[in-house]
C-alpha cells in the first residue's frame, strides 16, 4: 500500500535534501516496518489511514520494547514522510500531525579524560589505526565522515581536511602536528598497497587487502581500544572527547559547533553540561573528607 509512495520519498531524501545514506536507510527501515504492520491491519488504501492506526503501531513499538529513542526516531520517520506525502498531494489528510513524541531522558554522552585519550594513543597500533585514531580526535569526526574522506580532501602542508557531514555539508576542520604526522606514515603504507593492487580508489583510508576501511572496521578498532583501558568506548567518544576538552581548554561555543559541522548550536550545548559535570566530579573527589 505505501511501498511506491516511500520509493518516492527515499528518492527525495537523497536528491532534494541530500540526506546520508545511512539516515535513508534507516526511515526506509522505519517506514518499511509500519507499511507492514498497516497492511496486517488489513487497510488497503492509503486514505484509510487514521491517527489510531499510527498509534497501534507506535503501542506495538513499546510492546516490542523498543526504547523511548528509537521510538522518538520511527516518528520522527513518520512524521517527515507524511507530512510529504501532504505536500504532494498524495493524502487530504495528514494522520501524523498530532502525534506526540516521547520524553527522552536528558543522557550526557560518554567522554574520555586527557589522560586516558593519552593512554589510547599510546598503544601499539598500525600506521593506519594510528591515522584513524588521530584523526578522530583532532578533527572531531563521524565515522561515516572519516570513512568517507577522499585522499584529496587532506592538506598536510595547510594542515586541514575537508570532509561531506550530514546533509552532505561541506566544512573545514584543522588538524594538529600529530595527526599530520601519523597521515604522512600511513601514507606510505597506502602507497604501497596502491601499487600493490594496481588501485585507482579515491578513499583515504584502505586496509591491507586493498579493500575501503568501512564504519565496522573502525567501530571494531576503536572498541578493541578501549579495553586496554577498561572503557567501552565507540568513534563517537572520541568525537565527544574531542568537543569536551576543546570547551574545556576555552574554546568559543559557536567554533565548536563549526567543527562538528553541527547545524543547531543547542546540540552543541550539550558539551557544556558534560564540561560543568566533570568540574564537579573533580571538585568533589579533591575535596572528599
Amino acid at each position: 500500500m505505501l511501498i511506491k509512495y516511500i520509493a518516492g520519498y527515499l528518492e527525495y531524501l537523497d536528491i532534494e535534501r541530500g540526506l546520508a545514506k545511512n539516515t535513508i536507510l534507516a526511515y526506509r527501515t522505519d517506514l518499511y516496518s509500519l507499511s507492514e504492520f498497516l497492511s496486517n491491519l488489513g487497510l488497503e488504501k492509503i486514505e484509510d489511514i487514521s491517527r489510531m492506526h499510527l498509534n497501534m503501531y507506535i503501542k506495538d513499538l513499546y510492546d516490542k520494547q523498543y526504547t523511548p529513542r528509537s521510538i522518538t526516531r520511527e516518528i520522527a520517520s513518520i512524521k517527515g514522510f507524511f507530512k510529504w506525502m501532504g505536500i504532494n498531494d498524495y493524502l487530504k489528510h495528514n494522520p501524523a500531525l498530532a502525534i506526540e513524541q516521547p520524553k527522552l531522558p536528558k543522557r550526557l554522552p560518554k567522554v574520555l579524560s586527557m589522560k586516558e585519550i593519552n593512554e589510547l594513543l599510546a598503544i601499539h597500533m598500525t600506521d593506519m589505526e594510528k591515522a584513524v585514531l588521530e584523526l578522530l580526535y583532532a578533527a572531531g569526526l563521524r565515522v561515516s565522515e572519516l570513512t568517507d574522506i577522499n585522499i584529496n580532501d587532506i592538506d598536510i602542508n595547510a594542515k586541514y581536511i575537508r570532509c561531506l557531514g550530514k546533509g552532505s555539508k561541506e566544512r573545514i576542520v584543522p588538524i594538529g602536528k600529530k595527526a599530520c604526522s601519523a597521515l604522512k606514515k600511513y601514507f606510505q603504507d597506502r602507497d604501497y598497497i596502491i601499487k600493490k593492487y594496481n588501485l585507482k580508489t579515491k578513499y583515504c583510508f584502505i586496509k591491507e587487502n586493498g579493500k575501503k576501511l568501512s564504519r565496522q572496521d573502525v567501530y571494531v578498532f576503536i572498541r578493541s581500544l578501549g579495553k586496554n583501558i577498561s572503557k567501552d568506548i565507540s568513534p563517537h567518544t572520541i568525537r565527544h572527547s574531542f568537543a569536551t576538552h576543546l570547551l574545556e581548554n576555552g574554546a568559543d561555543l559557536r567554533i565548536v559547533q563549526e567543527l562538528l559541522g553541527h547545524s543547531d548550536v543547542s546540540t552543541t550545548q550539550l558539551y557544556t553540561h558534560i564540561s560543568k559535570k566533570r568540574l564537579k566530579d573533580i571538585y568533589f573527589s579533591i575535596n572528599k573528607s
